[in-house]
């Protein structure tokens, strides 16, 4: 069978998802073209500007669009970016992000959950931003929660998997994906991620920051992929001490 990523009943090959820091043409494109992306975050202030550029305009049909509550710093402005978002045709997916702290941009994790009960009542499909915690991932997943997003670190840090040990109790605990969010930096981390379990990873500075962006979409996909495969597979033990030949050595001196 075809392994696939499903959120809200919905299918996607590609396990990389764009984030909405760091916009433009370029990156989207990028992400795309090169990197296989099928879903984008959108910032809904991006979307209404007074400009004459839309950022909807670049975005490709069939892409799925991911709004996120950027700015939101309770659950009730959250609830409210996201009617608004879907009363504006950008679907029934959100990205809940409630942050108070202006310096770590950390989530909410109270609000969060808040938020997340409100909105899968409503219909929506669910994607949590939160700070890796098992008992809040739970009440997210009581909440119906679509998935859980857990940071790996800081927002636009590019410091990779901080949060890593955390992370893998929530793929082990929990019956959601675990889309791995913020902080990767690496096409490396992200391989890593998806090595534990992680199903899907979103990036943007890593790939918006880079010389090369078509690149470094191109090696994102491939180090998601891989990661994804050798998971899947298996991956071999971690002897705790000492050595095991690859050869057998039995009667190798006879």
């Amino acid at each position: 069978m075809e392994d696939k990523l499903v959120l809200g009943g919905k299918e996607f090959k590609s396990r990389f998802i764009l984030g909405s820091g760091k916009y433009n043409l370029n990156l989207i494109k990028a992400a795309v073209e090169q990197g296989g992306a099928e879903i984008i975050t959108l910032a809904l202030r991006r979307a209404n500007t007074q400009e004459s550029e839309n950022i909807l305009d670049f975005i490709p049909k069939g892409v799925t669009l991911l709004p996120n509550t950027s700015g939101a710093r309770t659950a009730e402005e959250a609830v409210r970016i996201a009617r608004l978002s879907r009363a504006m045709g950008c679907g029934n997916f959100v990205k809940i992000e409630v942050m108070r702290d202006a310096k770590y941009l950390f989530p909410d994790n109270y609000e969060t959950v808040k938020a997340t009960e409100i909105l899968a009542k409503e219909g929506f499909v669910v994607l949590p931003y939160m700070n890796p915690d098992l008992n809040v991932a739970r009440d997210l997943q009581n909440a119906g929660a679509a998935a859980v997003m857990p940071l790996a670190a800081p927002i636009g840090s590019n410091k990779g998997l901080a949060t890593k040990a955390m992370i893998q109790i929530l793929i082990d605990e929990i019956d959601l994906p675990v889309i791995v969010d913020a902080g990767i930096g690496k096409p490396s981390q992200a391989c890593e991620a998806m090595e534990m379990g992680a199903a899907a990873i979103m990036a943007n500075t890593a790939i918006a920051t880079a010389g090369d962006v078509p690149e470094m979409a191109s090696a994102f996909k491939l180090a998601i992929e891989a990661g994804r495969k050798a998971y899947l597979t298996g991956m071999g033990r971690v002897l705790a001490r000492g050595g095991s030949a690859s050869d057998p050595l039995t009667g190798f001196l006879r």
